[in-house]
């Protein structure tokens, strides 16, 4: 009996041994405010639907503490728009006049974290107001869809500098082999787009969308942007996230949708 006894503690120990620690996983997660402005038209994000009507906007980037390192989802408008007293004005006035009330370098320093030390990175797309300060990153890994970075930007220009560390991928990835942080490759708004999701030990699960949708309106009439470069895997894109959500009863946090992140708690507090 002693024997038997022996054996179960054994065995016992050997598989708490092998248990992932306590803390394995995302332990936090800050929003950060990467841009504030005003679109002027909103029916080009869907069409005949408020058409002239202007609307606040607002531009997140996540910063999230996993027990593997530091992971940065999007990089919102250039720092250098907080230098400039009228914002940064789009050469379509019916898209987003954005302005930048706290610089991304600002806010890093305020929680003790500096660019370096960031593991590893992503983007939701390689529009402008969502990779303004990739190269803050010189040296951190990027996650990015094949099909985005190969995309050619104006006159043909590629979208990152060539220097840059790159993980092309074809679809979506596990970034730390433990679910918690999946890039989930949602085209439509581009080629290659992808949104993110997060898996926290008290708030649950997340999928950050990137602009796979702008705001809720959009995502409940499934309005699809006038400049989307696909409406079928838009749609269908939307269709994964509806699908994903309802299967592990995630919320959806929309990127630009300025009536939620009044909601949100913003950095530096943060979510767990």
């Amino acid at each position: 009996m002693n024997r038997v006894l022996g054996l179960a503690a054994i065995l016992g120990l050997a598989a708490i041994g092998l248990a992932e620690p306590a803390n394995a996983g995302v332990e936090k997660l800050y929003v950060l405010n990467c841009g504030e402005g005003v679109a002027g038209d909103i029916s080009r994000w869907s069409p005949g639907v408020n058409e002239g009507k202007s609307m606040d906007f607002v531009d997140n980037c996540y910063l999230i503490k996993h027990s593997q390192g530091w992971f940065l989802w999007d990089t919102g408008i250039p720092d250098a728009v907080a230098d400039m007293p009228n914002g940064l004005a789009p050469a379509d006035l019916r898209s987003v006049t954005w302005h930048r009330p706290k610089k991304l370098a600002a806010q890093l320093e305020q929680l003790g974290v500096k660019p370096s030390d960031i593991k590893a990175m992503a983007i939701s797309h390689t529009h402008p107001d969502h990779i303004g300060n990739v190269e803050m990153f010189p040296n951190t890994m990027l996650y990015v869809q094949k099909a985005e970075y190969e995309w050619p930007g104006a006159n043909g220009a590629p979208r990152f500098k060539a220097e840059h560390p790159v993980t092309k991928l074809e679809g979506d990835r596990d970034i730390f082999g433990d679910g918690s942080i999946v890039v989930l490759s949602t085209p439509g708004h581009t080629p290659g787009h992808q949104s993110l999701l997060v898996k926290l030990p008290k708030t649950g699960e997340l999928i950050l969308t990137g602009d796979a949708v702008h705001f809720k309106s959009n995502w409940e009439n499934r309005g699809v942007p006038v400049n989307n470069v696909s409406k079928e895997q838009t749609l269908a894109s939307m269709q994964k996230i509806a699908d994903r959500l309802a299967q592990d009863k995630g919320t959806l946090w929309i990127n630009h949708d300025k009536a939620q992140r009044d909601t949100l708690k913003m950095a530096p507090e943060f979510y767990e």
